[in-house]
């Protein structure tokens, strides 16, 4: 596996989709909660109303970056692979065995997205 393909799948198929999908369907975000925390703590150094709207404002925009980052690293398709790998988080307490199929699919399409030789059949260059 190509070291583009697997950092990837490691960083956004598996780390953005299916975690993400698998602390929603727990019902908890570890990420959220991390920042609260730390919101807490410093609006009780730092009184002031802007440090505190900056932690509510955190979470949105490093979700944005991240996808921003997995479109320009895999474009569409990527995409595609990151919000497969989510579903299959979502559904991985109902049925395991779906859970992994879709995973498997999305790691698949995930390769395919940084394949260099895909794109250039896609895109006729």
């Amino acid at each position: 596996m190509a070291k583009k393909s697997k950092a990837y799948i490691w960083q956004f198929v598996i780390g953005l989709g299916f975690l993400s999908g698998v602390w929603t369907a727990i019902g908890i975000d570890p990420g959220a909660v991390i920042l609260d925390v730390l919101g807490d703590m410093i609006g009780t150094l730092y009184s002031d109303p802007v440090v505190r709207s900056l932690f509510l404002i955190l979470p949105t925009a490093l979700l944005v970056v991240s996808i921003i980052s997995a479109y320009r690293k895999g474009k569409v398709l990527g995409l595609i692979s990151v919000i497969m790998a989510y579903c299959a988080g979502l559904v991985i307490i109902v049925s395991t065995g779906t859970s992994l199929l879709l995973l498997i699919i999305a790691i698949i399409i995930g390769y395919l997205a940084t394949s260099r030789r895909l794109r250039r059949r896609l895109m006729g260059i």
